[in-house]
Parts: structure tokens; C-alpha cells; sequence
């Protein structure tokens, strides 16, 4: 590998804090992160465009600069076919890079453990499995494209001390600070799933509301079943927002209303089991291209996906007030008080009195 493991970890964590840009933004393609080093600098760098294209190597060696025999760090191994765009091993010989480094293989059949191969014909030489555990776990929504039937969703939740979720008399029982977390973890992903009762009840915009980050708002998706949305809501003002309504209903006014609002109906057939319609209804979002989605819902949904076994993540913000008389939950009768805190990892972020806790649902 290089003469210092050390320097070649610190790049490419670098290429990592790259793909993060633009993690959930990229649709079904992998957000890579791509760092080019000559003589111990960062000479240029660059990631997966939003939309997918063009990929990270392509957008780093695009600079006119002298890459001869620098060394290029990528944080998944580099495309080695044509699809809409050349392969990024080509731009990577014509660069005359020295030497790769990346995290792990692709799944993609069309790329897979082909690229350290192309590249060692031209003699640049080729090293892989840096920082492997921590790719295996960022690269997990798209890991799973290629070998799952299902998205790779996430949920979060916020719950008082006293383990209720809703507050009386105010919209939000969390403070501002959790609230701009919650917008900054929408940005990673390309879609939000909530529930047509929630839509009604809170009107929400479900956006990323941090500057910056506002063309990062993922896609809304409404399960309604029965088409009961309101009309005039908050989501239909948005203009170029994606927006999915699940349904079986047949109801041709509210559909052409939808649809003249710009809205996407994706239809399920009608079925009494919430197991199947739930399972169907992800499959379909995976069709239509979204992959990384995050739940946003009451308890009575997100209690039916973590039942069925549709949750990987759940971020679980607290708050440290006990709302007693002024707050309510509507899921059955201490569901709340099973989750065990002590499985939770800690995530270190400043929210005041707030914390915000994670947990592997797969692991558990």
C-alpha cells in the first residue's frame, strides 16, 4: 500500500466527508467522494453529482491540472462500463493517476472487481479494502439495492421524557435544535414516507429548512389509501417538489385534483393485509427510484413498519420534560416504555436539553 497507512486513511476519510455532500441526492447511483493527492496536497477534489451524474472521479480529474502520478482516493471502487456516461476508469488512465485507493467493490454487476483489473493493464497500481467497515455501513442503502426486493428505510421519532409523543397544545415537543437536526438528516435522504393522517392533522412542509440545503428537500410520499388528503395543503405550494400519493382508491375527482397539483399516484391493489400493502408499497417507491427513504410518521404506522421488520435505523430524539397532563400518544398502552435507552447509541450533537439517540433495528 502507500509508505504511510496513516496518510492513506486520512485522504480517504476525506473522499467519505465528500460523499456525505450529497448523500440521498443522487437517486439510484452510490454517492462517491473522490480526493486527489500529489506530493502530500490535495490537489482536487469531487463527488457524485446530484441526480447521479456525473460520477466523482469524472468531476475531480476535470480540472486542468498536472495529475501525472498523483494518487486517487475514492470512497467505492471506480465504474469500468458505459452507461449514459464513459467509465471513470478510462478519465483515470487518461489522467495518468499512479496509484487508486478505495474502500470497497461495487455490486454493480457491470463494474464489479473489474476496475482494479483495467487499471493494473496500464500499470497504475491498485489498493482496496481501506476504511472497509465503516463503507460497509455507509454504502448500506445502496448495498442493499442490488440484493433486496426492498428500500433501505430509516425512521425518526421524538418523544418527552415521560415517553409521549404528542404534545396538546404545541405542534413540536422537541426544541429548535433538535428540529434543524431532523432537516439536516432529511437531506440525506431522497424521500419521506408519513401517512395521510399526519399530512391532515400537522400540515406539515417536510423540507430541509437550513440554508443551504434547500434544493436538498427530499420527496414526499403520502400513504392514503382512501384518498382522504385535504385539498390546499402546505406540500402542494412547493414548487418543483416530488410528490407520491399510495392509494387503492378509485375516486376520479380527487385523483384529477392530484394529479393537475403536479402529484405522482402510485395505485396498489386493494388488501386487507397491512403486512402485504405496507411491503408492496415500498417495493413500488424502489421502482420508481427511491432507495433511501426515512419514515416521518404518527405511532400508529411507524409501530406496523417496525413490526414488519421494514425499519434499519430508528433516530429517537428526547426531550427532558415530563408533558404529564399536557401530552398524549396514540399507541397501544406503554409501547414506548419497551424501547430500551441502553440499546441506543448516543449521537454526540448540542441540543440543549434535548438528546438524540440511534439504534440498529437489524442488529437487535
Amino acid at each position: 500500500m502507500s509508505k504511510n497507512p496513516n496518510k492513506s486513511l486520512l485522504f480517504i476519510k476525506l473522499a467519505f466527508e465528500e460523499a456525505k455532500i450529497n448523500l440521498g441526492s443522487t437517486q439510484l447511483n452510490p454517492s462517491v467522494g473522490c480526493i486527489i493527492e500529489k506530493n502530500g496536497s490535495v490537489i482536487s477534489s469531487g463527488r457524485t453529482s446530484i441526480k447521479g451524474r456525473p460520477h466523482a472521479e469524472f468531476n475531480a480529474l476535470k480540472e486542468k491540472k498536472d495529475f501525472k502520478k498523483a494518487n486517487l482516493y475514492v470512497s467505492l471502487e471506480p465504474c469500468s462500463h458505459f452507461g449514459k456516461t464513459p467509465p471513470c476508469t478510462n478519465k483515470i488512465i487518461k489522467s495518468k493517476i499512479g496509484k487508486v485507493f478505495f474502500s470497497i467493490h461495487d455490486k454493480d454487476i457491470r463494474t464489479k472487481n473489474s476496475a482494479k483489473k483495467i487499471l493494473k493493464q496500464k500499470k497504475i497500481k491498485v489498493f482496496s479494502g481501506l476504511y472497509n467497515s465503516y463503507a460497509k455501513k455507509f454504502y448500506k442503502s445502496y448495498l442493499l439495492q442490488h440484493t433486496n426486493k426492498l428500500p433501505f428505510v430509516d425512521a425518526k421519532l421524538a418523544i418527552s421524557k415521560d415517553y409521549l409523543t404528542i404534545h396538546k397544545k404545541n405542534k413540536w415537543i422537541t426544541n429548535d435544535q433538535s428540529r434543524r437536526v431532523v432537516h439536516l438528516l432529511r437531506s440525506r435522504y431522497d424521500s419521506i414516507v408519513t401517512t395521510v393522517k399526519t399530512i391532515n392533522f400537522d400540515n406539515p412542509l417536510l423540507n430541509c429548512r437550513i440554508e443551504g440545503l434547500e434544493k436538498k428537500s427530499p420527496a414526499i410520499v403520502v400513504i392514503d389509501r382512501f384518498l382522504k388528503i385535504k385539498k390546499n395543503l402546505k406540500i402542494f405550494n412547493i414548487k418543483r417538489r416530488k410528490i407520491y400519493i399510495v392509494t387503492h382508491s378509485d375516486n376520479k375527482n380527487k385523483l384529477n385534483y392530484l394529479k393537475k397539483k403536479g402529484v405522482k399516484i402510485i395505485k396498489i391493489k386493494k388488501i386487507q393485509s397491512q403486512q402485504i400493502f405496507l411491503k408492496r408499497t415500498f417495493m413500488n417507491l424502489k421502482k420508481v427510484g427511491l432507495n433511501r427513504i426515512m419514515i416521518e410518521s404518527g405511532l400508529t404506522f411507524l409501530n406496523t413498519a417496525l413490526r414488519n421488520n421494514l425499519i434499519e435505523n430508528l433516530y429517537l430524539f428526547k426531550t427532558n420534560q415530563n408533558l404529564k397532563s399536557k401530552g398524549y400518544n396514540n399507541a397501544p398502552k406503554n409501547y414506548l416504555k419497551k424501547i430500551n435507552l441502553r440499546k441506543f447509541s448516543k449521537i454526540n450533537v448540542y441540543l440543549r436539553d434535548d438528546q438524540l439517540f440511534k439504534i440498529n433495528l437489524k442488529n437487535v
